[in-house]
């Protein structure tokens, strides 16, 4: 087989780049491990910034977003007992945010690769990546045990933090940094409607809460919970008492009890793998950065790196020039960084840290305080919340 890029992983990320690319006139292939039903049952967080939102209406897959999504306009932050506001939308000139959960991203861009008729491999296994510093970088795998090699001039690694892709970088060429965070989220979907209009993160002497939502009428709660925890110990009735300790009285009235059809913990790291590119493989998405959940960049990270992906291979493929693909990288990074600094801002601000001391918990209360009272502090909140530009 042979095609231009060679996509790993079919998640957001490499099925947003699929379909940009195909739009470009740019052939492709996506090789996924997983299966489809896999792929369109993942269950992730779904608050778009602005530019990804934008960039989802360029790739055409925007039309559902713009009659379900959620545009929110502000977010709550509670502690001491009360609920704030940060008016999003006044603070940075009328950009907003839009609650459109992950899966249904990736249905729409499934959906629209198949009416293009463009190629996903699913269930392929043993997949290698080989000659990546040559200029003919190759693919081997196997489907229903039938060896199979995909030949291309660009490889893009978008198969998570997880994959394949970056392992296949030699250790000498890259630098990881890495924070792992001593809690979790143990979170709990609910097909009731939200509690507030708006998300609402919660600072709290018991430890962080999140009140989110999939949709008018599917909400999404998590609560701070020790790196060891097991989700087998937490009933939903234990979860939603918990939930409701930690959020102000008028916000844990509006909570609404039901059966959990989803509820999982996630650990909480922040990690950069620096470079991104290595010869003729590019790494996107989660395969070279992963954030902490707080700031809700994760996802919105992957679609900037795909902006600028996007950007370098039609330089390449189009106008034959190489300044993009060897800018990537550090293009890329510049704006990880400044969403890695935000999220750690954000986890360090709202969470419970055991080993802080009592001048240490003191100074977050302080941070707290001054956020609310200094409407530059604010605005500086509110601009990287909504996402800073491409």
């Amino acid at each position: 087989m042979l095609t231009q890029v060679a996509i790993i992983g079919a998640g957001p990320a490499g099925l947003l780049l699929g379909q940009l690319l195909s739009r470009a006139g740019i052939d492709n292939v996506i090789i996924e491990h997983r299966s489809l039903d896999h792929v369109l049952s993942r269950i992730r967080a779904g608050v778009l910034e602005q530019g990804m939102v934008d960039l989802l209406r360029e790739a055409g897959v925007a039309d559902r977003l713009g009659r379900e999504g959620l545009v929110h306009d502000g977010v709550g932050l509670a502690f001491g007992g009360a609920l704030h506001r940060v008016d999003l939308k006044a603070l940075t000139g009328g950009n907003t945010v839009t609650v459109y959960g992950q899966t249904e991203v990736t249905q729409d861009l499934v959906a629209a690769r198949e009416a293009l008729g463009r190629p996903t491999l699913y269930e392929a296994e043993d997949v290698a990546l080989h000659d990546i510093d040559s200029e003919c970088p190759r693919v081997t795998f196997r489907i229903g045990g039938e060896a199979r090699e995909l030949r291309c001039d660009v490889i893009a690694g978008c198969d998570g933090f997880h994959g394949i892709s970056r392992r296949a970088i030699p250790e000498s060429a890259l630098t990881c940094f890495e924070r792992v965070y001593p809690f979790g989220w143990l979170g709990l979907l609910v097909d009731r409607p939200p509690a507030a209009h708006e998300l609402v993160y919660a600072h709290h002497e018991r430890g962080f809460a999140l009140c989110s939502m999939r949709s008018a009428e599917r909400s999404r709660y998590y609560v701070q919970v020790p790196q060891d925890e097991r989700v087998e110990a937490w009933s939903d009735e234990a979860f939603f008492a918990e939930l409701r300790r930690r959020l102000p009285a008028e916000v844990a009235a509006a909570v609404v009890d039901g059966p959990s059809i989803e509820k999982s913990i996630a650990p909480l790291r922040s990690f950069v793998a620096e470079p991104m590119r290595f010869g003729r493989l590019f790494l996107a998405g989660d395969a070279a950065h992963i954030v902490p959940p707080t700031g809700a960049k994760g996802l919105n990270l992957a679609a900037s790196d795909i902006r600028y992906l996007h950007d370098a291979l039609r330089e390449h493929f189009l106008d034959h020039s190489q300044a993009g693909l060897n800018g990537y990288s550090a293009r890329a990074l510049a704006r990880v960084w400044k969403a890695e600094r935000f999220s750690w801002w954000m986890t360090g601000l709202l969470h419970r840290f055991p080993e802080r001391n009592a001048f240490e918990q003191r100074m977050q209360q302080a941070e707290l305080d001054y956020l609310f009272s200094s409407q530059a502090a604010m605005a500086a909140m509110a601009e990287n919340y909504v996402g800073l530009p491409y």
